[in-house]
């Protein structure tokens, strides 16, 4: 009779073992969400990272035999930043009439993004590689990762704090945004792109079309200034 553990050992070393993993876990993940009726906690993708993770615990998989697997889902993540341009194109002239406005939320949001993560953390007494790996990390994984490598960040580190925050404020941006009474869908949208990103993204256009496109565009634009003042401010902070 042939060994389970036999048979598992010789399917983990397929490159398309953990990407099925990956993606089925997505799956399953989007599922329960559409289950559960969109509600913001059901988010699908951490679903899919605690399905994951259960997997690699239970099979004593590690990260790095996961990501040769898995890897072609990260490379995607560059293209599909760069179709963000679309959402930016179409809402043209939208996007000119709200001009200041976004430019001022922009602003505000990408720096307090930076300083407060590393204030707060300079706070707990972390310095160094870790201290700067936070600074990117409510900009889109692609872009943190590049960040993090030119001042002196952890990449993985950076890559999983991405994961975190964009988690975390898909989960909250709902309540929070209905809690503070804000009604227009460019705001609210362009509010969550600018602090969570891709997987913000995401929820908003599971919320409201306009909302995605906006925060499409927060995203897109977020990353390009936290390239800008990440370094400097980790300069001047270090």
């Amino acid at each position: 009779m042939t060994d389970p553990a036999l048979i598992w050992s010789y399917l983990a070393q397929g490159p398309l073992l953990w990407l099925t993993a990956t993606l089925a876990a997505y799956v399953v993940g989007d599922a329960l969400s559409r289950a559960a009726r969109r509600q913001s906690w059901a988010n699908p993708v951490l679903i899919a990272v605690i399905l994951l993770a259960v997997l690699l615990g239970a099979t004593g998989t590690d990260y790095a035999t996961y990501f040769q697997g898995a890897q072609f889902v990260h490379f995607m993540l560059g293209p599909a930043t760069v179709c963000l341009a679309l959402p930016l194109y179409d809402n043209l002239p939208r996007v000119r009439r709200a001009a200041w406005p976004m430019l001022a939320g922009l602003v505000a949001g990408s720096v307090v993004a930076v300083v407060s993560a590393l204030l707060i953390a300079r706070g707990f007494g972390i310095t160094g590689p870790v201290l700067a790996s936070l600074a990117p990390k409510s900009t889109t994984a692609p872009v943190a990762i590049g960040i993090a490598e030119r001042i002196g960040g952890q990449p993985t580190l950076t890559a999983a704090l991405v994961l975190l925050t964009g988690i975390f404020g898909a989960i909250v941006v709902t309540p929070l945004l209905n809690a503070l009474r804000v009604r227009d869908w460019r705001a609210r949208g362009f509010a969550v792109g600018v602090a969570a990103h891709g997987i913000g993204t995401a929820r908003a256009f599971q919320v409201n079309q306009t909302a995605g496109a906006f925060s499409g565009i927060g995203m897109g634009l977020n990353a390009v200034l936290t390239a800008v003042i990440a370094p400097w401010v980790v300069g001047w902070l270090g």
